[in-house]
């Protein structure tokens, strides 16, 4: 007997267009800027066949301009959702390198359907990325462009295929 899956064993979001509104600005905290370069990460999220996803939740977090995690004058958390052409935004601030790592940004792909979660990673053009055990872990090594935001000006733009030919790489939990 063949088993299709149901609501009940498939990823949200179950949820209402509004819960990804107001939190894809990571610049300000509590009324002030936050300290860094601020950028715009944008991009479109698309199926198999190049079919955008509209309401795809995306929630990225990252470290500080210092390459910190435990700032509390930065949230490092942010969430977007894509709207009819698959397209999301997020304005945050460039990260610094944690230790052992260089800037990146981390995502999480949610979307009715999905059997869980997907997770990537989106590291800088310009940047010596080849220094990233994370971004070396991508392979076959001509699949690692695929994780690298395209700058123009102060704009990076990550666009993320689900599944097919130039698939976005993903990594397990």
């Amino acid at each position: 007997m063949a088993r299709i899956p149901t609501s009940e064993m498939t990823v949200g979001p179950f949820f209402p267009r509004e819960f990804a509104q107001g939190a894809s600005d990571l610049t300000v905290l509590d009324g002030e800027p936050v300290k860094g370069e601020v950028i715009e990460i944008t991009g479109r999220v698309v199926q198999v066949d190049g079919t955008p996803l509209d309401n795809l939740v995306l929630e990225i977090w990252q470290a500080n301009a210092e390459g910190r995690y435990d700032d509390p004058a930065f949230f490092g958390w942010g969430r977007a959702a894509t709207d009819a052409n698959g397209v999301y935004r997020f304005r945050t601030i460039r990260p610094g390198a944690p230790q052992g790592r260089v800037p990146h940004v981390n995502f999480i792909i949610l979307f009715s359907g999905l059997m869980r979660h997907l997770q990537t990673v989106m590291f800088f053009e310009g940047e010596d990325n080849e220094k990233d055990p994370i971004f070396k872990a991508v392979q076959p090594a001509e699949r690692r462009t695929r994780v690298i935001g395209r700058r123009n000006s102060d704009t990076y733009t990550f666009d993320i295929r689900l599944r097919g030919e130039g698939e976005t790489p993903f990594f397990d939990d």
